[in-house]
């Protein structure tokens, strides 16, 4: 008898164990040190018992979710139209996982103080275990600061607060949580939403009727949808329920599902309004300042997606660096490695600590208008370049594993094609730069708070305040519009800069050296020579 042996090709070894099973806190210093220092400290053991799961079982669902993509069915088997929108059943877990611990209403229903940068901090946790179902919830949560100020819309407002999930296609008296969707886009329009052409026929009774079509219909699943139509006094914001008061479907039909680069787990629609009923949110013609009220939240969950999607990758090139032998040696002990992966670090920690400063002014912006306004424009700002680096960050972190970092089993692939969508959902690049020109040109108080905030790190590093001198002549004239891509970077490099220096991060001064003093390329890996790159990484991933 032949030795099976004999056929044996390879020993597989030289391989990283697989990164699952653990703690999402415990390995993130940076994180832990944000949420305390930004006032989340009483909600710690909360956000530890959520990032255990976020690592483990929540981090194995992702897989499953994105892997089998949501289905649309339009009809069922008798030919009744039902518009329902089927996944696996590993999205519902994680949607009931979130809503449970808070990810989509801590905010709201446990409102002690801090909430908000725990609400985000649980965000930013789940978002690294599964993108896609952070769309629903970011929407959910985002609403419920515009619903909350209608009474008449109070169990809407509470019901998308409660840490309930339930997906049945039901009506809303039937359930003890809902999550709720948005639909502003139209095909002729764009981000010029002020466009739309949906129309909105006011009713005997109050209501309203809607016609038209939505071209990005997001989270159609949902129980109900903010959207925006042409009433008589303009353009005005709608609730918009998936199911009547009576249980019977309202007149709108989902064309199709959008086949989209990313957010695989997460249903994008194109929808028609047949007549559908709606209740008016906010004064006609007041559309787009009703629904500002969720911009700031939807941004702030950008900042964070981007940043959790760039955490993420970082861990996992230094999972896979430290546990990878080449030249004789740990991949990460290279010298060209570790300045690229201290250099991720960097980016990475200057952009966690960033969102969650950020959290903390949405946290303080009802009683504090400085921090309201100190959050009106950095929301703008973080939208802007945290995003925008996110998809270069993880493409370098792929890089880092190589060939392994192209296929699926690596997750990298899956964080490669969300990272764009951040930069894109509410307001793309130019939008948000020219969102914080207007700011700097008609709001005072928006650019008082900025200089206040820069001003709180100066004198403590030269490079700093050389850099600071400088935006501070470019803020003292409303820059041109061709140049607000140049403030909005400098702007988002300095306040991140602001945030480690003023909570002394032992990478504060890399970032500073590297993002304001010059001593940096324009491709990761460029740190200067004389910084400790073995301690930053341990920093990293303890």
């Amino acid at each position: 008898m032949t030795d099976p042996s004999a056929f044996d090709t390879h020993h597989v070894d030289n391989q990283p164990p697989p990164f699952g099973g653990r703690n999402l806190w415990a390995d993130d210093v940076a994180l832990s040190d944000a949420v305390q220092r930004e006032g989340g400290a009483a909600f710690v053991p909360q956000l530890q018992q959520y990032a255990g799961m976020a690592g483990d079982s929540l981090y194995r669902l992702g897989f499953d979710a994105n892997r089998d993509r949501p289905r649309l069915r339009t009809h069922d088997a008798q030919g009744h139209r039902i518009d329902l929108v089927e996944f696996h059943p590993a999205y519902h877990q994680l949607m009931e996982a979130a809503k449970r611990h808070g990810a989509a209403g801590l905010s709201w229903h446990d409102a002690r103080p801090g909430a908000h940068v725990a609400r985000a901090a649980l965000s930013y946790l789940h978002h690294q275990a599964e993108a896609g179902t952070s769309c629903p919830l970011t929407m959910t949560h985002a609403a419920v600061a515009v619903l909350r100020q209608y009474p008449a819309l109070a169990e809407w407002a509470a019901k998308a607060a409660a840490p309930h999930y339930d997906p049945r296609d039901v009506p809303i008296a039937d359930k003890a949580g809902i999550t709720l969707g948005m639909g502003m886009t139209e095909k002729q329009g764009g981000s010029d939403v002020r466009s739309n052409a949906t129309r909105a026929e006011l009713q005997s009774d109050g209501s309203y009727t809607l016609v038209g079509h939505k071209w990005f219909f997001s989270a159609p699943m949902s129980d109900g949808f903010l959207v925006l139509a042409q009433a008589t006094g303009g353009l005005t914001c709608f609730l918009m329920p998936r199911r009547l008061p009576d249980g019977n479907r309202n007149a709108f039909r989902l064309m199709r599902l959008k086949d989209k680069l990313g957010d695989w787990a997460n249903a994008s629609s194109e929808v028609e309004f047949c007549g559908a009923w709606a209740q008016r949110v906010g004064e006609e013609g007041r559309g787009v300042a009703t629904i500002i009220g969720m911009v700031m939240m939807t941004r702030l969950d950008c900042m964070l997606g981007a940043a959790a999607e760039m955490r993420m990758a970082l861990a996992q090139a230094l999972h896979h660096t430290r546990h990878r032998h080449t030249f004789g040696q740990r991949l990460c002990d290279h010298a060209l490695m570790a300045n690229v992966l201290a250099d991720l670090a960097v980016e990475s920690e200057a952009a966690t600590s960033f969102a969650l400063r950020v959290a903390r002014a949405v946290d303080q912006a009802a009683h504090d208008p400085q921090q309201a306004a100190f959050a009106r424009i950095a929301t703008a700002v973080g939208k802007y370049w945290v995003c925008k680096r996110a998809a270069v960050f993880i493409n370098e972190a792929q890089e880092c594993l190589g060939g392994a970092g192209y296929v699926e089993e690596s997750m990298l692939p899956r964080l490669y094609r969300q990272a764009p969508l951040n930069s894109i959902w509410e307001g793309s690049g130019n939008i948000q730069c020219l969102d914080v020109l207007r700011a700097l040109g008609r709001e005072p108080q928006a650019l008082a708070a900025v200089e206040d905030e820069l001003d709180s790190a100066q004198g403590r590093d030269a490079r700093y305040d050389t850099s600071l001198q400088w935006l501070r002549a470019q803020l003292m004239q409303v820059p041109a519009e061709n140049q607000a891509r140049v403030i909005c970077e400098r702007l988002a490099l300095q306040l991140q800069a602001a945030v480690l220096l003023r909570a002394q991060s032992p990478v504060a001064s890399a970032f500073v050296r590297s993002r304001l003093g010059g001593e940096h390329g324009l491709a990761f890996g460029t740190l200067p020579a004389d910084i400790d790159y073995a301690a930053i990484m341990q920093r990293a991933l303890p």
